[in-house]
């Protein structure tokens, strides 16, 4: 078993061609944000056309985590066979049937079925652009890259919620159903912009087809989880994207309600829960290239913090303390998943060819998060009538992150210490 911790540099790297590839997973993650954020503005109406509680629609909104929690690893496994053409295309595929069906549902099962789909397309899309980028980049320009595309779902996620209930509830007259079918709209045409461009020769000259981790038996693949399992500083990252993606689907789907509740109307609370996003989308850019390996745990510990925050701002109606907590969730989504994927590509003892058993982990424990957070958000209104309760947990959760934080620089500090010493 290899414990290289090296990754390779890239068969390109001077060809401009990897910015066209960027712009293809830009886009399919443009997408995979309008869908996750599709239902978050238009969860009154949808509540009221098919019945639903607010328990139920926290249900509905938790779906795609919950398959996402149990498709992660095997879709690792899957990537590194397939390669970034091959899934991204599985992905764009299922997540545009995923966005069709939800615009035909009728009822509770079939609305929580169409968004559950989402959860098998979510994580190979997720899975395979660390991956890809780890391949087409290197040094400086990996961490811009990877800002770049997080700036998709931030773009994606400002769309919907900005325009829903502003633009294209009236256009549509009041239809919800024509709304989502628009948003699948753009998840079908980034899957066919990504079928044209990754079928050009100088894709091809990259992305080869399995890598050496993905022609391994199921056994060789399932004894590379169990030894990324083994490095403490690996654990604590995967701890660490639990907490990161409770605070990003419970804020990504209820923060429209929660500024409702402090008596916005619709359209309004649609545009003010953009703000956040959009200081994201900005911070996306910056943070990413400032979390250098010398820094990077104080940055962590800075956007920890600002989520902390952010949540007891979310308390108060006065909109100047609102505008506080718009910034300081902003600062914090735009940074969160990408330092904490950073972290876990260069953990000491992660080779670059375990990228996909890596991300399996990843995206399997953060959303595990994913699942409790929009869910104890529904549960805990229902059970208090206010949305206290719930920012308190994710206050507590910012605290317990910090204490991780803390845990992994000790491992990480004792890793470094064997590997300087003497064998």
């Amino acid at each position: 078993m290899t414990t290289e911790t090296e990754t390779s540099p890239p068969a390109v790297p001077d060809s401009p061609y990897r910015w066209v590839v960027l712009s293809g997973i830009w886009l399919i993650y443009f997408s995979f944000g309008l869908q996750i954020n599709a239902l978050a503005p238009l969860v009154a109406p949808v509540t009221q056309d098919l019945g639903l509680s607010y328990a139920q629609m926290g249900m509905i909104l938790s779906a795609w985590p919950l398959l996402y929690v149990f498709a992660s690893i095997p879709c690792g496994a899957a990537v590194d066979r397939l390669g970034a053409r091959h899934a991204l295309l599985i992905a764009a595929a299922i997540m545009s049937v995923s966005a069709i069906t939800r615009g035909l549902a009728t009822d509770f099962w079939s609305m929580f079925f169409a968004i559950a789909l989402f959860g098998i397309g979510g994580p190979l899309l997720s899975i395979t652009t660390p991956k890809a980028i780890t391949k087409w980049f290197t040094g400086p320009q990996r961490g811009l890259a990877m800002g770049i595309y997080f700036t998709g779902p931030s773009l994606g996620s400002i769309a919907a919620l900005a325009s829903s209930n502003t633009l294209l509830m009236p256009l549509t007259d009041g239809s919800w159903r024509l709304v989502l079918m628009i948003y699948a709209a753009f998840m079908v045409a980034g899957g066919l912009y990504w079928w044209v461009l990754s079928g050009r020769a100088a894709f091809h000259a990259v992305d080869k087809g399995a890598d050496p981790a993905g022609r391994g038996t199921v056994r060789e693949q399932i004894a590379v989880f169990g030894y990324l399992l083994k490095i403490p500083a690996v654990v604590l990252v995967l701890g660490m994207s639990m907490g990161i993606f409770f605070f990003y689907d419970a804020t990504t789907n209820w923060l429209p309600e929660i500024l409702a509740s402090h008596g916005m109307a619709a359209g309004p609370a649609g545009l003010w829960a953009s703000a956040p996003i959009a200081i994201g989308v900005v911070a996306a850019l910056i943070v990413p290239r400032l979390a250098t390996p010398e820094r990077r745990p104080a940055v962590l510990l800075v956007l920890f913090v600002c989520m902390g925050l952010g949540a007891m701002f979310l308390l108060s109606s006065n909109p100047a303390v609102l505008g506080g907590s718009y910034i300081a969730h902003g600062i914090a989504r735009g940074g969160l998943m990408t330092v904490a994927l950073m972290t876990l590509m260069e953990t000491r003892g992660v080779a670059s060819h375990q990228m996909g058993a890596a991300g399996g982990l990843f995206f399997t424990t953060s959303e595990i998060g994913g699942l409790f957070g929009p869910l104890s958000f529904g549960v805990l209104f229902d059970a208090t009538g206010s949305f206290a309760a719930p920012l308190y947990v994710l206050a507590g959760v910012s605290l317990l992150l910090i204490v991780l934080l803390a845990l992994h620089r000790r491992a990480t500090a004792v890793s470094d210490l064997k590997a300087a010493s003497p064998q």
